[in-house]
This record gives structure tokens, C-alpha cells and sequence, in this order.
């Protein structure tokens, strides 16, 4: 039994190992298998680098643009600089004055240790009371200013007013430029960014409140929470190298993490993320790996914030928290099943419940024992908000009496349709939606998915951070047309959206697609096609142009004086120097008159009169253009040569309706014939395809 035994045991390895081996050779033939990339032509790679720099470079000058028009429009509101410090210090109102207050109290500390303690044991500010202001009123904004107001030496150089205002100021370029980033990165042109710029400035009202007051914390943590937006949204794409990805990712963590610790509210802002991230993933878009690792960066802050904000307990018992927690604890409960199978969309659906229910469940337990001091107000003040409750108590009514706590006005959606963005918003979102629909439905449905989507799919909903912006605008639009005040966590990424959506060839071909047109009318095509070749870096190629130049500026005399039509001119005097007859300005009536004169050399003028002209302006050298000479115009009796006829009466007299012929021949194309009288008044001396140059004579020698 046991010699029976041992080559039964030995079979089985052998089937393993052979397992094995065919798994390993079929990633050596796939891997053989795949094509190599071809490396891509230098002028594709410049195209490409100049694309991204341009792009870059765009980014960076909006948002440097935005700073300094805030600042700008602050000077002119205030007159700041025309205040004493008093009357400055007066235009913070609220909560705005209280933040202020404590950057000055950190500038008049002895040290940057002392002035952390009194804040975090502040007896100063609420009478009979000794508070952690630090904590309570996230006041890092404020430590971090004066850290850099003291460490870079601008106490010699700014105010401290002016510091603290224009960090406030630059971090708003920043959320412009993150903001311009994110719609780049969807669209795949940074024009879609100059777009969402533009509404964004147009729509400020709705966009910011950073006109109102300055040192609201949002104002400081939105630009954070917008850089994380970019992050996530170039880490969600499925075409991303592994460098990019990891830049993607490490400016994630931290801006998620300076975001957490800039705003006492954006773990709930963050919540709604990891909601959207839960259903993207919940979709099945080949996205899991991607979306746990987001999950992981939440931890990692909460747990960094939870310890550097005094043991925030806030952070502990908060619904993000709860939600991660759950996340994880699903995937380890998950089943390898195969996918599209029917016991796999069964398996989906309990995940989705486990997932509800264990994130209720772990925040009660954490509130039973956690102890913590979170804003019950807030759920007294929606329940009021959604009439599942009456009060009459003062705070809670006074609340709800605030304008930024209503339901948005009319005159919110009325200004964002006066400025065309909420109709290409709904537009692009509905588009968007319905696309995501689709894939869903055919994931469902058990149909494989393409790995690449092309423009010619017309799939816009299969990439992953559409999807996942569909869904976080959703959301946040939920609550927008709740409370108006979070109008603007919202509005800044409809701007982004519907920029991105506008100057998108792919949401426009998936909208082609599901109305089938093959050929769409030109008219329907202007405006995405408009961006399309906006975006695309074309080569311009001349080398006759190039060769006329070189020439120029190799053979002809330094004191030589040139002939030919106002537009190449003034490309002769901006390339070589040489001085000419005539410019393309046409404010000038000599200038005019000029350009007419010159412009004699297509008519139909005898050799004679040319050489009269050009000599009349010391013109040395004659250029004759192939382009205009031979003009093949579309409009009739818009040619040069033709209003030259008419000009000269060359053409159809129509009073009498008869011909006025000329007995000279055109002289563009006489010229090029070499012979007598043209020869004895002009000499060629250079030509190639598009260019004849004739040196006028000085001296006039007849020939037979």
C-alpha cells in the first residue's frame, strides 16, 4: 500500500508543478505574444511635450490671474491699502474676525511654542472658560501662517495683513488650477480648463465665498479637497503609467490629509466620496485594487488626524470612519465567483446590504464607546429641515432662518443659465449618466467589457472617473438643492463637469452614436470640432516661404528694397530686416495707396508702367506670388486681379454691357516668359514653386 501510495502523491505534484508551469508559460507567451511598443517619432513626442507644457503652463497663469484679480478686487472694495489698521481689521466680520485674531495673537507670542500653548489653554477669549482654540476652531491655518510669516523674514518685508490675506488668495489660484487640471485630464484638452476657469470666475457668486470672507475655513481646505479631486481622478484612469500613478497617488494622500486637517467638516465632505467610490466599485469597472487603496489613504488620515488634533474624537465616531471600516471587512468576506454569473450579482447585492449594515452598525458602537462631543444640533436641524420634527427652540429656529440654510432661490439657477452653464451641465450630465447606464446594464448582463475604450466607441460612461464624478455631482447637488449654502462645494465641479463635457470629442460621439448618425451635418460638428483642432498641435510647413528667406538674407544686398504683396512684406521685414515698399496696415492712406500701387503687378499694366512704379518707391527687388498670380477664388470678383480689372476697367463695362479689353497681357504671367520689353526692365534671379524674384534694372537695356 504504501509503494501504491508514494507515485499517487508524486502524480499529484507532478499535475501541480504542471499547473504551474503552463500558468507561467502562459504569461511567457503573452508576454512574447504582445506587441512591443513602437517607439513614438520625435515630432510626436515634441507634439506631445508641447502639449503638456502648454497645457501646464495655462493652468499655472489662470490660477496666478485669479490670485491677483482677487487681490485686485479686495483693494478696490476696501481700499485696503488707503486704511489704518483698525478700519482693516474691520472687514473681517464673524467668524472671520475670530480667526484673525488668533494669527495676531501667534505674531505677538514670544515664541511659536508658547503661542501654541495659550491657544490650546485660551482663557482669553470666553470669559470663565478655558478652551483648546487650536481644536475647537481648527485654527492650523493660522499656526501654519505665522510659521511662514516669521521663518521666510516677511515681517521685514509685508504686514502681516497682507500675508495672511495673500496665502488665502494664492491657495484660491490653486483650487482654479486644480479645478482647470481635473477638466483637462477628463477631457483630454486643456482647453476644457480655460473653460472651467472662465465659468468659474463668470459664476463667482455661486462659486466662492471668498469675496465675503476671507478667512472662512473652506477657503482654506476647498483648495486642498480640489488637488485631491485631480489626484484621484488621474490615479482612476485606466491608461496611466506606473509613475503617474504613483505621483497620483502620494499627492492623494496628501492633500486628503491637509484637507482633513483644515476644515473640522470635511470627513462628512469625504464621506460622500467614499460613497461614490463604494458604488464605482460596486460596479464592477475593473477599478477594486484602485478604490481599496483609496480607502487605505482614509485611514491612514483619520488615524494621522485623530493624533495630531489633540485625539479628535470627531474623527473616531464619524460616518467616514464606519464606512471604511465596513468596506474592508466586506472585501475579506468576499467570494472568488466567477463574474456575470448569476450567484456573482447575488453576491453583489448581499455586499451592498453587508456594507449598509455594518457601517450603521460599527457608528453606534463607536458612539457607545467613544466618548465625543459631535454636533448633535446638526440632526436636530435636519430632522426640523425635513419636517420630521417640530421646535420652538431659538438656536434651532434661527438656524433654519438663515439665507445659506434655505433651499437654493431662483435667482441661483436664474444666473447660472444667464451664463449658459447649468443648460450644458445637464446636458453633459444626463449624457453621462445615460452612457454609465448602459455599461452597468451590459456588465450585468455578463458582456465583457472593452480594456480600451476608443472615440470611436462612443462609450464615455465605461471610464471610470466619469463614472465616479457622475455619481460625487450627484450627490453633491443632492444637498445643494437642500441647503443653498452648500451651493458651493457644489457649483465649482459643475463648472469642471460641463466644461469638460463641452470640449469632450467622446461625449459628443456618444451622443452621435445613440442618435446613429454615421455623417453628422458640419454645422452640428462646429463647436466640438472647433476644440478638437484647438487641442491638436499642427506642424506648420513652408520650405518655400523658408527657402525665399534664406535667400534674402544670403544674396541680397543689406540696402536692398523689396516689392510684393503687403502680407509676405511684412513677413520679409520681421525675417530677414531688409527694408520693403508696403505693409499690412490699413490705417494709413499712404500705406493704402501703396499697397494698390504694388499690387499692379497682377493687372493687366504693361512692363513700362510697373517699372515706373516700383522705381518711383526704390523698390531694387520685384516678388511675384504663383498663389495670387494664378488664383482660383470661390467668391466671383473677389480675386486680386479681378478688382484690379475692375479697378483699371479691364473687365465687362455693365451699363453698356461690352467688353474694355487691355492690349497688354497680365504682367504676373508675362514676366515669366523672358522676353522683349519685360527682360529689358526686370531680370529674374531667384524662383522656386511659389516664388519669382526679378531684380528691377538700373540701367534699361533694350533687346530685339
Amino acid at each position: 500500500m504504501a509503494e501504491e501510495e508514494g507515485p499517487t502523491v508524486e502524480l499529484r505534484q507532478r499535475r501541480k508543478l504542471k499547473s504551474s508551469e503552463n500558468k507561467e508559460s502562459a504569461k511567457e507567451e503573452k508576454i512574447h505574444d504582445t506587441p512591443m511598443p513602437e517607439r513614438a517619432p520625435k515630432h510626436v513626442l515634441f507634439q506631445r511635450f508641447a502639449k503638456i507644457f502648454i497645457g501646464c503652463l495655462a493652468a499655472v497663469t489662470s490660477g496666478m490671474m485669479y490670485a491677483l484679480y482677487l487681490s485686485a478686487y479686495h483693494e478696490r472694495k476696501f481700499w485696503f491699502s488707503n486704511r489704518q489698521e483698525l478700519e482693516r481689521e474691520i472687514t473681517f466680520q464673524g467668524d472671520s474676525a475670530i480667526y484673525y485674531s488668533y494669527y495676531k495673537d501667534m505674531l505677538k507670542a514670544p515664541s511659536f511654542e508658547r503661542g501654541v500653548y495659550e491657544l490650546t489653554h485660551n482663557n482669553k477669549t470666553v470669559s470663565l472658560k478655558t478652551i483648546n482654540a487650536v481644536q475647537q476652531m481648527s485654527l492650523y491655518p493660522e499656526l501654519i501662517a505665522s510659521v511662514l510669516y516669521q521663518a521666510t523674514g516677511s515681517n521685514e518685508i509685508i504686514e502681516p495683513v497682507y500675508f495672511y490675506i495673500g496665502i488665502v488668495f494664492g491657495l484660491q489660484g490653486i483650487y482654479v488650477t486644480a479645478l482647470f487640471v481635473t477638466s483637462w485630464l477628463m477631457s483630454g484638452t486643456w482647453l476644457a480648463g480655460m473653460l472651467t476657469v472662465a465659468w468659474f470666475i463668470i459664476n463667482r457668486v455661486d462659486t466662492t465665498r471668498i469675496e465675503y470672507s476671507i478667512p472662512l475655513r473652506e477657503n482654506w481646505a476647498l483648495p486642498y479637497f480640489a488637488c485631491q479631486i485631480a489626484a484621484l481622478t488621474g490615479y482612476l484612469k485606466s491608461n496611466l503609467n506606473t509613475y503617474g500613478e504613483r505621483f497620483c497617488y502620494l499627492l492623494m494622500s496628501a492633500s486628503t490629509y491637509t484637507f482633513m486637517m483644515m476644515w473640522e467638516y470635511s470627513h462628512y465632505l469625504l464621506f460622500l466620496q467614499a460613497i461614490s467610490l463604494f458604488l464605482l466599485d460596486s460596479f464592477s469597472l475593473e477599478q477594486s485594487e484602485k478604490v481599496h487603496e483609496v480607502y487605505k489613504i482614509y485611514i491612514f488620515s483619520l488615524f494621522l488626524g485623530y493624533l495630531l488634533q489633540f485625539e479628535n474624537s470627531a474623527l473616531l465616531v464619524s460616518p467616514l470612519l464606519s464606512l471604511v471600516v465596513a468596506l474592508m471587512l466586506a472585501k475579506c468576506l468576499q467570494l472568488n465567483v466567477k463574474k456575470g454569473t448569476f450567484i456573482a450579482k447575488i453576491m453583489k447585492v448581499i455586499n451592498f446590504y453587508l456594507v449598509c449594515t455594518l457601517t450603521v452598525t460599527l457608528n453606534i458602537i463607536m458612539k457607545m464607546f467613544v466618548p465625543h462631543k459631535e454636533n448633535g444640533h446638526m440632526l436636530k436641524f435636519l430632522e426640523v429641515k425635513f419636517g420630521l420634527n417640530m421646535t420652538k427652540n431659538f438656536t434651532m429656529n434661527w438656524l433654519l432662518c438663515q439665507e445659506s440654510l434655505q433651499a437654493p432661490s431662483q435667482d441661483f439657477f436664474l444666473r447660472l443659465t444667464q451664463s449658459s452653464l447649468l443648460p450644458f451641465y445637464v446636458l453633459v450630465l444626463i449624457i453621462c449618466f445615460l452612457s454609465m447606464m448602459q455599461v452597468i446594464f451590459r456588465r450585468i448582463n455578463g458582456k465583457s467589457l472593452k480594456e480600451t475604450i476608443t472615440l470611436e466607441d462612443g462609450r464615455i460612461g465605461g471610464r471610470p472617473e466619469i463614472i465616479y464624478h457622475v455619481i460625487h455631482t450627484i450627490l453633491l447637488g443632492s444637498l445643494a438643492m437642500v441647503i443653498e449654502g452648500l451651493k458651493y462645494l457644489w457649483t465649482p465641479y459643475v463648472c469642471m463637469l460641463a466644461a469638460f463635457g463641452v470640449c469632450s470629442p467622446e461625449l459628443w460621439m456618444t451622443l452621435f452614436k445613440w442618435l446613429r448618425l454615421r455623417t453628422v451635418h458640419p454645422v452640428l460638428l462646429f463647436f466640438p470640432r472647433l476644440m478638437t483642432e484647438l487641442m491638436e498641435l499642427q506642424e506648420f510647413y513652408d520650405p518655400d516661404t523658408v527657402e525665399l528667406m534664406t535667400w534674402i538674407k544670403r544674396q541680397a544686398p543689406v540696402a536692398a528694397v523689396f516689392a510684393g504683396s503687403p502680407q509676405l512684406m511684412g513677413a520679409i521685414k520681421l525675417c530677414t530686416g531688409w527694408m520693403v515698399t508696403s505693409l499690412p496696415l490699413y490705417n494709413d492712406d499712404d500705406l493704402l495707396k501703396r499697397n494698390e500701387n504694388i499690387y499692379q503687378i497682377y493687372s493687366k499694366r504693361s512692363a513700362e508702367d510697373i517699372y515706373k512704379i516700383l522705381t518711383s518707391y526704390k523698390a531694387n527687388y520685384l516678388i511675384v506670388e504663383d498663389a495670387i498670380c494664378n488664383e482660383v477664388g470661390t467668391m466671383r470678383g473677389c480675386r486680386v486681379k479681378d478688382l484690379l480689372d475692375i479697378a483699371n476697367g479691364h473687365v465687362v463695362c455693365e451699363e453698356g454691357d461690352k467688353l474694355t479689353y487691355s492690349k497688354y497681357g497680365r504682367f504676373c504671367h508675362e514676366v515669366k516668359i523672358n522676353y522683349s520689353p519685360y527682360v529689358n526692365y526686370f531680370t529674374r534671379v531667384y524662383w522656386n514653386r511659389s516664388y519669382f524674384v526679378y531684380k528691377i534694372n538700373t540701367v534699361i537695356s533694350f533687346q530685339s
